[in-house]
């Protein structure tokens, strides 16, 4: 590979075809993981991605592997700080900000994008050798045999976890059984949660409006005790529902955030007393409308989780988004007349 627009201050130069080669670091600085926590919570999100391209972890030669990613920048952070010590490139996809398995699943992370890239970083002129690592959980997107026949690099699926890929690359790019399973931990579901909460908050406030220009002219204001309401619902369909979503009966991931949201809104109504004249009526209208409300909150993080299929998250919101409108729909009518009447 050509150095000659390199300086030694600089990190990056130009291959020969000149594209830009960049060099990045395998430690994490303060900016970095302060972006990640900022993302975490839903900030800033749909613009956190890195340039696609080539780069280069190291001083990595003709000899050195290549592996493939998307250029959403959480996952390009988490896949080089588990490559201490290797000297690789790094051939960044432009999935559009989306992470491999997303991308996968929606085509940006797809055959013609990895061509693409191929092709315009001028790859084969700076390996030698004719091979790819995409990450597992890309291969759904990927046609292997498409990109070797256009590109004639060979395309070989990595662990899932970027934390085994320099044990694989070790072992002669062979994958154990152990990094072959996608393990979806409560660590793994709970670090989603605050992206999903603060998009629902997101759209509750208005909702929040909506009920203070109505308690100017109900006969029964709606209260501290039905927004409490509220926001137990939402923690329940974004925050318990993914954590516990391994031991909820059930496999649709809505009828696991219904029966969830169904058992906290009757706890707090019994706890309220609520289910008595003359409350009788708001009770039934709150059962109607908060499970049917965590119940799509909890069918949300299908794009999240591991557990499904896009065919099955299709399969799942046609069967649930009709009885989720129609029990909210009947809810909030029973709320209004009873807020009307008092």
């Amino acid at each position: 590979m050509s150095q000659t627009c390199c300086t030694a201050t600089t990190t990056t130069c130009c291959s020969d075809d000149g594209e830009l080669v960049r060099s990045v670091s395998t430690v994490l600085s303060f900016k970095d993981r302060l972006g990640a926590c900022r993302v975490r919570w839903g900030f800033g999100r749909a613009k956190y991605a890195v340039q696609p391209g080539l780069y280069k972890i190291g001083t990595p030669d003709e000899s050195s592997p290549v592996l493939v990613s998307s250029n959403y920048k959480l996952t390009l952070d988490s896949l080089r700080k588990n490559l201490a010590g290797l000297d690789c490139w790094l051939l960044i996809l432009d999935t559009k900000g989306v992470n491999v398995w997303c991308a996968a699943g929606k085509g940006t992370f797809g055959t013609s994008e990895l061509i693409k890239r191929v092709r315009t970083t001028g790859l084969s002129k700076i390996v030698a050798h004719k091979r790819l690592i995409l990450p597992q959980l890309g291969a759904s997107g990927v046609s292997a045999h498409a990109v070797t026949r256009a590109t004639g690099f060979s395309v070989i699926y990595g662990p899932v976890y970027a934390r085994d890929i320099k044990a694989f690359i070790d072992a002669g790019n062979k994958a154990t059984k152990e990094m072959r399973a996608v393990r979806f931990t409560l660590r793994d579901r709970v670090i989603l949660t605050p992206v999903e909460m603060m998009g629902a908050v997101k759209v509750f406030l208005p909702v929040c409006g909506v009920l203070f220009l109505l308690n100017l002219f109900v006969a029964r204001p709606f209260s501290l005790r039905d927004l409490a309401l509220y926001g137990a619902t939402i923690l329940v369909g974004t925050v318990a529902t993914p954590a516990l979503l391994p031991v909820i009966p059930g496999k649709a991931f809505a009828f696991k955030g219904w029966l969830l949201g169904a058992l906290s809104t009757a706890l707090i109504l019994w706890a309220y007393g609520w289910f008595a004249p003359p409350f009788l009526m708001l009770g039934i209208g709150y059962l109607l409308v908060l499970p049917a409300y965590s119940a799509f909150l909890a069918m949300n993080f299908t794009g999240s989780s591991t557990f499904t299929s896009f065919s099955g998250v299709l399969k799942e919101m046609k069967a649930a988004i009709p009885l989720i409108v129609a029990s909210g729909s009947l809810g909030m009518i029973v709320l209004v007349v009873k807020a009307l009447i008092g």
